[in-house]
């Protein structure tokens, strides 16, 4: 993959995250750390809290071309796509409207997974950017 295509990918995988990033932190300037409590358990609630100081660091270290930052996304993909499955499925009662907001995370979860080998090996290991 050359370097544009990377920065490419990596613009799409950063704006997934601000997406993420303003959502956890509406939720929580709105409705608090439990903002879903009307249906989620608590430690659920404060792990999508968290998100909204997860997620911009994890931008952070990919616009600055670091591994770790594609180490972090896809651990945080994983999580929050469990936890999401989780929550409609088991939670809630799976309806179509339900599903779609999961139907979203897991394109941009594909995305990443299937663009992550690319944009790891474009990535040094150490701290010097990508682009």
């Amino acid at each position: 993959m050359n370097r544009a295509a990377v920065r490419l990918v990596v613009a799409v995988w950063a704006a997934g995250l601000l997406v993420g990033t303003v959502t956890h932190t509406v939720d929580l300037l709105t409705e608090g750390p439990f903002a879903h409590r009307d249906f989620a358990p608590a430690w659920l609630d404060l792990y999508w809290s968290s998100l909204a100081l997860v997620d911009p660091p994890a931008a952070v270290l990919l616009l600055r071309g670091r591994r770790a930052g594609v180490d972090l996304v896809l651990a945080v993909l994983a999580t929050d796509l469990t936890a999401n499955a989780y929550a409609v499925f088991v939670l809630l009662d799976g309806s179509p409207a339900e599903r779609g907001g999961l139907g979203r995370l897991l394109a941009f979860g594909l995305f990443v997974l299937v663009t992550a080998p690319w944009v790891r090996r474009a990535f040094s290991p150490a701290a010097a950017p990508a682009g």
